[in-house]
């Protein structure tokens, strides 16, 4: 039986961004599946037209949302997720819902401390109004740029932004920057999980929205988990990684390590 290998999106992101990535995975062999969030719209466009469809779902609505997804798959699937994508991708390889997940530039869960000035600034457009915790919050192309295409051209950026951006629910950061005074927070993950699948953390050398020390913050939180967890960082890669003219080479290394753990 084909290996299903479900992709989960992040903030601002379509799940139609993850089209290349399941051409390639299809290609080596896998079942690949893309899965959008509560009140995503069937394309970009459709999203972009109806942002109060997508507005005041939490995280707790997209994990629920995604386990129902594979409750459809014929076994249990490789998770891959980008930002919250990667969180969402984590809270299920901890309830055993996956054989295997990797995380790719992925928010802070419950217990990572103090989240860097740069990551602060890219959700500015977010907490600038504590309204928009029931709301859905659009990017400007020079906010993408900071936030997502940093480290490629403007000109890259601005297509990327054109392309593969929609509304996206403030609901998660307000959950996320609260989740270290929340002791039920929704952030929070089975770090301590010994029988979970394999988990591979991505991390970005020039990402502003997950910068690396994020993530190896989030490396910790594991030490008490015997479970495989290894980290692989890009140094010159900012949060657009997964969809701008590099993401073959974060594609393959997803890959290579798949393999390399027998999935």
């Amino acid at each position: 039986m084909t290996t299903p290998v479900l992709f989960i999106h992040g903030l601002w992101l379509h799940a139609t961004s993850w089209e290349q990535w399941m051409t390639l995975f299809r290609a080596e062999g896998y079942e690949p599946h893309a899965a959008g969030w509560p009140g995503d719209g069937e394309t970009v466009e459709a999203s972009r037209s109806n942002p109060d469809a997508i507005g005041d779902h939490g995280i707790d609505d997209v994990v629920a949302h995604v386990a129902g997804i594979i409750d459809g798959l014929p076994e249990a699937p490789i998770l891959i997720g980008h930002s919250f994508g990667g969180m969402i991708a984590q809270k299920l390889l901890g309830q055993d819902r996956a054989k295997a997940a990797i995380a790719i530039d992925a928010a802070q869960i419950k217990g990572v401390l103090p989240v860097p000035l740069s990551a602060l600034r890219a959700t500015l457009p977010v907490f600038r109004n504590p309204a928009n915790r029931h709301r859905a919050v659009s990017l400007t192309s020079d906010q993408f740029r900071f936030a997502f295409g940093n480290a490629v051209s403007p000109e890259e950026s601005d297509e990327l932004f054109e392309r593969w951006t929609i509304p996206a629910p403030g609901r998660p950061l307000f959950e996320a920057a609260t989740a270290n005074f929340d002791p039920h927070s929704p952030a929070k993950v089975d770090t301590g999980n010994q029988t979970r699948g394999p988990l591979l953390l991505i991390a970005s050398g020039k990402d502003h929205t997950v910068p690396e020390s994020v993530t190896r913050a989030t490396l910790k939180q594991y030490r008490h988990s015997e479970a495989v967890t290894d980290l692989l960082t890009f140094p010159d890669r900012g949060h657009s990684l997964i969809i701008d003219s590099g993401w073959t080479d974060v594609a393959e290394t997803c890959l290579a390590w798949l393999r390399k753990q027998s999935l």
